[in-house]
Parts: structure tokens; C-alpha cells; sequence
């Protein structure tokens, strides 16, 4: 061959540096970039064999990953169908500038450049980003072609001449630059190797490493073991995802989850398959962790694919938000293998992606409830904070998850919103029509008003998850007809669900008011309104609690609902003083002093219910109570 000399046909100098510095953010993706190349040369020279194209031995197709630190060069070699000089000069320099000058014009002022990677075949060129000067070595698989050997130092010159490969396929030969020297340490090519490869679907070889074998025995009759060399290969070429349902075990899928997830101590609760060829491409296998009380929001979780290269693990653009609790992988050609945050949000085929997989999700739940109710129900705990986040920022997730999302009461017993709201709705019943849902945050404080709602015959729901009191609201759109959600302690049982009978009160105008005053000395807080009520004497005699409005709006605020207003406002609480009861009467006609002690000792009894009463107070009311004693 004639050696050659030429200059890469573009308009400007200047593409180079650009490729360096703007174009790509992030330089080790330089070695994901030509692998992928190198498993595209593979993949080819199968595929002309299995169409009778290629009549010679396919041959061993594994990808040698090379660093030697000496000459500091990285060398990735395949045996695919190899380049002829003039292929080369075509697709390395002339296709794949092809487009320069329209780049250099349209994005040099972008913010980011990222998503027109690939669409201007750029990516073997990323090798710049870490080499000052880059090698192909090539022999094509055609008879009689010739080794062409490539060279060029990131400027636009170049040099084709002979080449020294005899057999099939392609080597890259990157001088790494002095600023990038990190790459030739094996530790890191392994690193990235293991990030961006783990999955190709041809074998990747980086030197070796030692494996234990069986050796015989010693003279004790022990086992020995002797070291050996294997080779290192980097990746499983088939994994879980590219076979299908019927040909994988429950093993197949939790091993699988194993070798994406090696340091998850915990086994799935279940998965899901996604496997659709129209109008898009995309397989994949989204699993379903254990999340309990905590929102943990598990981002970099799910993994996506571009033909089983590693693209990114942002993937909130594809996957709704609520399902980035969820763990896996999603693998699509029609993604490219560079993308931006800004191509994913305008792209036609990601919201269809969107769509679909929120769908599969609903719809794998639903068979789940169906088909197995009980064990849907022992799983709950596990998911019911992964359901209620869909329904609350998901509207079509939220339309199929009505029929399976479950309300769990204090007796741990499961009711769907249709079944709940049967239950409760003859009995809960305000004086106005209102169905009445009593639920508590927090079973162990709120005892006191629990078992009194329970004594009533009602029955008590318990929310006290991260998301409940978002959710209380949208139990209320959603649940069915006149709902209305109360926390069991947002006023006393009777006032809760105001019925049309009334109860006599036996104290007399003068000593209601009285006993206002009192409480009110005794007190001494602006933020306790006091109130005597005409309540059952068997009731508390006094009760201290707080707006289910204000109180909601206040927890909200804390959650981040958007309700930053009422976190600012001070707590407010209303203390119900029960007039019927035999202590007020009491309190009222004993001495100013003795009646002030025990209206106190009576108030701090209501505070120490809710779990309110702290500090010097708690001291002093536990003096007060060792004194009356």
C-alpha cells in the first residue's frame, strides 16, 4: 500500500478542542464509546456469517482491553470485520465530520452540547478527549484485502499506510496524554469497564485474574486449593433481561438482582418483566424493594440500556418519578447512547416509554391483589409508600390503583376504598350526611382517643406513614361520596361526628363560667382555648387538641406540601372541658386555690395523653401529683 498523508476534510480547526472540552463532560466515557464500536464490528461479522456473506471461521469474537503503563497506551482489539484503507479514510474521516461545520455553527454557544453526541458520529473521536495521538490498526474480512494502519495526533492531519494485523478485525491504539494519565491505571479501566460494559452482548477480556481451584488433599485428608489465571472477562453477555419470561426462574431473577445490585443484602419483593417491540423498543426488568416508613427516594437505582451499553442511571425523564423507588434495568435502541436531560424531555418515544411503564406497573399489581389477596396484603407495609406516591403524582397510575390500594385500620384488618367505605358509611355518619373516617399518626399517643372512638363502635384507620397526611386528602376526593378525614384527637369523639341528639349539660350558666375561669388561671396559656362542653359523663374530663384543618395544613408544611404559610403559624390547641363530669362539678365548688390545683392537675393529664406534657412542667406536675397523694 501506498502510504498516504491527507488532512481531515472540514471547515475549521478548531473541532478538536471543542470534542475535548465541550462536547463530552465526562472523558472516561471515551472507553465505553469504543468498545460499543468494538462489539458493532463483532456483532457484524456474525451476522454476515449467519447470512452466508462470510464463509470463514468466525472464530473466538472476546474484546482485549490492553494497558500498558511503560508505553503509556490503552489498546482495545476486536475480531470483527475489520476496516480497508479506504474504509477507513470513509467512516473515520470523512462520515464522521461529516457534519462539522454544522456543529461547530449550531452548538457553540449551547449549554448543552451532550445531545448532538452520535448525531454527528462522534464517538470514536471522544479517544481525544485522553490520547494525543491515536492508532487503528485494521484488516478487513474481505479476501485479499490489506492491514491499513490509521494515525493522527488530534490535529486535522492524518497518515494511512500499511498495517501490521494478519488477522481479522481491529485495533485502537490510544498514547494517553500527560493530563490523563488516571487511565493507565488498571484499577480505574476496570472501574469503568464494570460501568459501562458489564452487560455487552460480546465477551470483554482485561488481562487476568486468580481464581481458587481444587488441588487434591493434604496428608490430613483436607481439601487443597491451588491458585490459577483466568481470563478477566468483564461482562455477562445474556443477561436476564434479553430472554424471555418463559425461559427464566423466580433463582433467574433474584441472582439476577444480585449481580446488578452485589452489596443489597435484601431480596426483591417481586418483578416485573417489560418486554414491547411496538410502537417503540424497550425491554427490561423493573424490581420492587422493600421501602417502609422512610421516603427513600432511591435515585441512580434503575439502570438504562442503549443495546446493552450502559447510557445513565438519571433516569427520572423516563421513568415517573414515583417509580424511581423501584430498582432495575430499561433497554432501548430507540434511545441514543448520548443523551441529554433536554432530548429526553422533548423526545416522542420517552413519554410513550413513560406511559407504557406505568402502565405494566399498575397492571402487575392489580393481577397480584387479584390473584392473591393475602399475599398482596402481607406485602403492604413494604409498598403501600411506593402505591400512595404514585397516586398522589401520577393521575392515570392513580385511576387503576383505586381498585388495589388498601386502608389498614388499628386491628390491622385491609379494606379496599370500595369496602371501607361500605363499612363505616351507615355508621360514621355526621348530622349533616358526612361520612366520617377517623384515622390516628401515631397509635401508641393517641390511645386514649382511640379506644374512646372504638367504645363508640366506630372504627379507627392508621396512617402513620411519611405520605398519609398528603394521602388523607386524597382519600377524601377519591374514596367516595362526602368524606371527610379526622385525626381521632382533632377534637373530642363527640364533636368528631356530630350527631343530632344533644346532651343535657348539668353544670348551671354561672358555674360553666366559672370553670372557664378557672382553667383558664390555671393555664395561663394563650395558645390553650378553653371550652366546657356538655359532654357523657363517662368521657374525659378534660381533652386538649388541635384543628384537624390547621393541623393537616402544619404537617403539610413540614412534608414540603407546599402549605409553607401555616408551618410558620404557631400551634393552637382547644382544651374541651367536660361538664358533665363529676370532677369539674368539683372543681367549681372548691376553694379558689384547691380548685386551681386541680384544674391544673387536670389540664397537665390531658397534656400528658397527647404526649405534651415535657420538661419543668412534667416535673412540676409529678410534684403536684406526689403532694395530692
Amino acid at each position: 500500500m501506498q502510504e498516504e498523508k491527507g488532512t481531515i476534510s472540514i471547515h475549521t480547526e478548531n473541532i478538536f478542542p471543542v470534542i475535548k472540552k465541550f462536547l463530552y463532560s465526562d472523558n472516561e466515557i471515551f472507553l465505553r464509546e469504543l468498545v460499543s464500536n468494538a462489539v458493532d464490528a463483532s456483532q457484524k461479522i456474525k451476522r454476515l456469517a449467519s447470512l452466508g456473506q462470510y464463509n470463514g471461521e468466525v472464530g473466538d469474537l472476546t474484546i482485549q482491553v490492553k494497558v500498558d503503563e511503560a508505553a503509556k497506551t490503552i489498546t482495545i482489539s476486536d475480531n470483527g470485520i475489520g476496516m480497508t484503507a479506504e474504509e477507513i479514510k470513509k467512516y473515520i474521516n470523512q462520515i464522521a465530520f461529516s457534519g462539522a461545520t454544522e456543529f461547530m455553527e449550531k452548538f457553540k454557544e449551547a449549554n448543552d452540547a451532550n445531545e448532538i453526541i452520535g448525531r454527528f458520529g462522534l464517538g470514536f473521536y471522544s479517544a481525544f478527549m485522553v490520547a494525543d495521538q491515536v492508532e487503528i490498526d485494521s484488516l478487513s474480512y474481505q479476501e485479499g484485502a490489506e492491514p491499513a494502519h490509521w494515525v493522527c495526533d488530534g490535529s486535522t492531519s492524518y497518515e494511512i499506510s500499511t498495517g501490521q494485523r494478519t488477522t481479522r478485525g481491529t485495533d485502537v491504539i490510544l498514547h494517553i496524554n500527560e493530563e490523563s494519565l488516571e487511565f493507565l491505571q488498571k484499577q480505574r479501566i476496570q472501574q469503568i469497564l464494570n460501568k459501562y460494559c458489564k452487560f455487552l452482548p460480546i465477551p470483554i477480556q482485561f488481562g487476568t485474574k486468580s481464581e481458587s481451584e481444587p488441588d487434591g488433599e493434604d496428608a490430613d485428608g483436607k481439601p487443597k486449593y491451588k491458585t490459577i489465571e483466568v481470563p478477566n472477562i468483564i461482562n455477562i453477555t445474556h443477561p436476564a433481561w434479553t430472554k424471555s419470561p418463559s425461559e427464566l426462574t423466580d433463582e433467574d431473577y433474584i441472582k439476577f438482582y444480585h449481580e446488578l445490585y452485589p452489596h443489597t443484602m435484601d431480596e426483591p419483593l417481586f418483578w416485573i418483566h417489560l418486554n414491547v417491540d411496538y410502537p417503540f423498543n424497550l425491554t427490561g426488568i423493573l424490581y420492587f424493594p422493600k421501602v417502609k416508613n422512610e421516603l427513600e427516594i432511591q435515585r441512580n437505582k434503575i439502570q438504562l440500556y442503549s443495546r446493552q451499553v450502559f447510557i445513565t442511571d438519571e433516569v427520572k425523564d423516563i421513568v415517573p418519578e414515583f417509580l424511581m423507588l423501584l430498582q432495575g434495568v430499561i433497554d432501548s435502541p430507540d434511545i441514543p447512547l448520548n443523551v441529554s436531560r433536554s432530548f429526553l424531555q422533548a423526545d416522542s418515544n420517552v413519554k410513550k416509554i413513560n406511559n407504557y411503564i406505568t402502565k405494566k406497573v399498575a397492571d402487575k399489581l392489580n393481577e397480584i391483589f387479584k390473584s392473591d389477596r393475602k399475599g398482596f396484603e402481607e406485602k403492604w407495609p413494604d409498598i403501600s409508600l411506593f402505591i400512595k406516591y404514585g397516586m398522589l403524582s401520577d393521575e392515570k397510575f392513580a385511576e387503576k390503583a383505586n381498585d388495589f390500594c388498601l386502608l389498614q385500620n388499628v386491628n390491622k384488618e385491609y379494606y379496599t376504598f370500595k369496602e371501607y367505605y361500605e363499612k363505616v358509611k351507615d355508621i360514621q355518619v355526621d348530622k349533616d350526611g358526612n361520612i366520617v373516617y377517623l384515622y390516628t399518626q401515631d397509635k401508641s399517643l393517641q390511645d386514649g382517643y382511640i379506644s374512646a372512638a372504638l367504645a363508640k363502635g366506630y372504627d379507627v384507620l392508621n396512617f402513620d406513614g411519611p405520605l398519609d397526611t398528603h394521602f388523607a386528602g386524597y382519600v377524601e376526593q377519591h374514596g367516595g361520596e362526602k368524606i371527610q378525614m379526622k385525626r381521632v384527637d382533632s377534637d373530642v369523639i363527640d364533636k368528631l361526628i356530630p350527631k343530632d341528639e344533644q346532651i343535657e349539660q348539668t353544670l348551671s350558666e354561672d358555674e360553666s363560667k366559672k370553670a372557664t375561669e378557672v382553667f383558664e388561671k390555671a393555664i395561663s396559656r394563650p395558645d390553650m382555648k378553653v371550652e366546657v362542653d356538655a359532654l357523657n359523663a363517662s368521657d374525659l374530663p378534660v381533652s386538649v387538641t388541635i384543628d384537624e384543618f390547621m393541623r393537616r395544613m402544619k404537617d403539610m408544611a413540614k412534608t414540603g406540601g407546599g402549605m409553607g404559610f401555616y408551618g410558620t403559624l404557631p400551634d393552637n390547641y382547644k382544651v374541651t372541658v367536660n361538664g358533665n363530669h363529676p370532677l369539674i362539678k368539683r372543681i367549681v365548688e372548691s376553694s379558689e386555690e384547691d380548685g386551681e390545683k386541680l384544674a391544673k392537675q387536670a389540664f397537665d393529664l390531658a397534656l400528658l395523653s397527647r404526649g405534651l406534657l415535657t420538661g419543668a412542667e412534667l416535673t412540676a406536675f409529678v410534684k403536684r401529683s406526689v403532694d395530692l397523694i
